[in-house]
């Protein structure tokens, strides 16, 4: 069975860093559900709540969130796109080119 992953990569001096975009969607969503005021993840198009588009140049992350009643949305998918890419970029080294919040719901928990 033939995997269809896609890997970010970046030659060194001493070889090649690939990094899978499974890796990438999973550093995502632990810390969109790290931030407060975040209620769950989507499920959208089979990916958890994450679409990772990956290229050369850099990553954009799409993250499909549900926002816990009470909270300000534009606050809290503003800290969710901070931490997420902070995190990207310390964590992989590589460029983050986008992180966008997409609130498709609001939980009630």
């Amino acid at each position: 069975m033939a995997e269809n992953k896609e890997y970010i990569t970046r030659q060194e001096s001493m070889g090649t860093i690939q990094i899978s975009e499974d890796v990438v969607a999973s550093i995502s969503s632990s810390v969109a559900l790290e931030t407060e005021g975040v209620g769950g993840l989507l499920n959208a198009n089979m990916a958890k709540g994450v679409r990772v588009e990956m290229a050369e140049d850099g990553v954009v992350v799409n993250l499909f969130l549900m926002i816990r009643y009470g909270f300000a949305i534009a606050e809290v998918a503003q800290k969710v796109q901070n931490a997420v890419y902070s995190a990207l970029e310390g964590m992989t080294g590589f460029p983050v080119k986008a992180v966008n919040v997409h609130v498709g719901g609001i939980s009630f928990d």
